[in-house]
């Protein structure tokens, strides 16, 4: 496959540039130039996912609502829906999460499809392993190429994606390392349109920064229809997926999970989980009602006074 020559795009005015260069050459702005691709004919990159449709009055067109997919992991699909983003922090279980919940689907018949460039299929092998995951229908792929990969949906059809993760893909149009803001750009863009035209279900694991968001360029969570954030405390057993955006269902959905020996399990009544067991009244104690989306929660907060030995005391607060 030719390679195709990319340019350096100025993200204050547009301009171009042959080569990267600190200070735009059109409105003299600095480190505003990114590598991108040139604009081609509609007739070779994009052909098949760029026919456009006739116009069409809103009232003629057909809004059905299609049957959602269930991955069988109730707090999973609390929060999901069509072209998912998934961030968190390393080692919170993302992985494990996808793992089971594509196991799941496969049992129940689904053609599913696991693609990870971070881990070999041996070290996902042991992982299920490791967990007593019974996966032995599902479909595992270790491919890092994203035009491999795109050819291989297209082969395929899975009903069901994970690409874990959207930074370690690369595209050959590309010279910049994999992760970098136009690699991770333009792997989702392509993935998400070959998802919408194909309508496949595609579920992008995301890495975070040391601040807790999303790694890569602001579109990223732009052009999916959900984001979500895998959320916990490392001395904590528990976990929190957190809707941010969900174009098929409510924001601010949350599905809480333990971590136990055999993976990932869902908290059937998480008020529990926030609340001590005490007899009687005690002080510094008490218990309020809070809603996480559509669900209400019991959450008790604990006040803890001791003397300060410095001049300006502090206020503490840690969630546990």
């Amino acid at each position: 496959m030719a390679k195709i020559k990319t340019i350096y795009i100025c993200q204050s005015c547009g301009g171009t540039s042959a080569k990267w260069q600190g200070q735009c050459p059109s409105c003299q702005a600095w480190n505003t130039l990114e590598e991108g691709l040139p604009e081609v004919s509609s007739n070779t990159r994009f052909q098949g996912l760029a026919q456009s449709l006739p116009r069409q009055k809103l009232s003629a067109i057909s809004a059905e609502d299609l049957p959602r997919l269930s991955t069988s992991v109730e707090e999973f699909d609390r929060v999901l829906g069509g072209v998912v983003l998934l961030g968190g922090d390393p080692g919170i279980g993302k992985s494990t999460l996808l793992l089971q919940a594509l196991a799941e689907m496969s049992a129940s018949g689904m053609n599913a499809l696991y693609s990870s460039g971070e881990e070999s299929a041996a070290q996902i092998a042991l992982r299920a392993k490791r967990i007593a995951l019974d996966a032995h229908q599902l479909e595992v792929l270790a491919e890092i190429q994203l035009e491999k990969l795109l050819s291989i949906m297209d082969t395929v059809k899975p009903q069901v994606l994970v690409v874990d993760s959207i930074q370690t893909l690369y595209s050959e149009v590309l010279s910049s390392a994999p992760g970098s803001v136009a690699q991770v750009r333009e792997c989702a863009a392509q993935l998400t349109r070959a998802a919408k035209s194909s309508g496949i279900c595609v579920l992008m694991v995301g890495h975070v920064t040391k601040d807790g968001h999303l790694a890569g360029p602001r579109v990223l969570e732009h052009i999916v229809d959900t984001v979500l954030y895998f959320e916990g405390d490392t001395h904590s057993s528990f976990r929190l997926v957190r809707s941010i955006k969900n174009r098929f269902g409510a924001v601010n959905e949350l599905g809480v999970f333990a971590m136990t020996e055999k993976g990932l399990r869902g908290v059937a009544n998480p008020s529990a989980i926030f609340l001590s067991q005490h007899a009687e009244m005690v002080p510094g104690a008490c218990v309020l009602v809070t809603q996480e989306g559509s669900r209400p929660l019991l959450v008790e907060i604990q006040a803890l006074v001791d003397t300060a030995h410095i001049p300006n005391p502090r206020r503490l607060a840690v969630w546990a």
